[in-house]
């Protein structure tokens, strides 16, 4: 039986429409609806939301406690709260095994330290963090010290290391007393100065004798 050509081209190109609209069908009845899917937003959302059986590092209690620190110093903004808090202000030079007192600014009541008196030093106690930023005092420096008695044993410490350390440069009243730490001291005699912070002070050994006087 003969088959006719065009017939056939007819149905084949039939054919192919229906399968072509089926895909397209099957496609877009499987595709996420848009609005549905979830934004980046409420995903994140989603995932950070606590877990309730999942434990956290950062909130897992140890069972021993850190060591707390076993000091901190107090920061001085001025000579006069150095002055006011000091059992002992003295000008005099650090020797071998101590320090030669040649003049006394300022002392508390009961005090029996007087100029040519020889006073030992001793260096802040174990476990303040600051210690490691501090100077030392070596022999043959001339000093004024701002002084913390210790109520257990006749000897002295600098208020919070540097804070209590001047160095003198010079003689008599207009010798130049500065700050032996740019950091750590005080920005002024009776008030503090924000834009000598963090800068040193300087100032003169008359200077810190008056302020020591005004101090009852």
């Amino acid at each position: 039986m003969a088959v006719d050509r065009r017939r056939t081209r007819t149905l084949c190109a039939t054919a192919a429409a229906a399968l072509a609209a089926a895909a397209l069908s099957a496609c877009g009845s499987g595709g996420a609806d848009p609005a549905a899917a979830p934004t980046p937003s409420s995903a994140a959302a989603g995932s950070a939301a606590p877990s309730s059986t999942a434990p956290s590092s950062a909130a897992t209690p140890t069972d021993v406690a850190p060591p707390p620190i076993k000091g901190k110093l107090r920061g001085y903004g001025t000579v006069r709260q150095l002055s006011e808090t000091a059992d002992l202000v003295v000008r005099g030079e650090v020797e071998a095994a101590g320090f030669r007192v040649d003049e006394v600014l300022r002392a508390t009541a009961g005090s029996t330290v007087r100029a040519g008196a020889r006073i030992t030093l001793t260096s802040l106690p174990a476990g303040v963090p600051e210690t490691a930023h501090m100077s030392k005092l070596k022999a043959g420096q001339v000093v004024v010290l701002y002084l913390a008695q210790d109520p257990a044993v006749p000897t002295f410490r600098t208020l919070s290391g540097d804070f209590g350390v001047f160095d003198l440069s010079g003689a008599g009243a207009e010798a130049v007393a500065t700050t032996r730490s740019q950091t750590m001291a005080v920005s002024g005699l009776n008030a503090e100065d924000p834009a000598a912070s963090g800068h040193g002070f300087r100032t003169t050994l008359g200077q810190l004798r008056a302020v020591a006087a005004q101090i009852r």
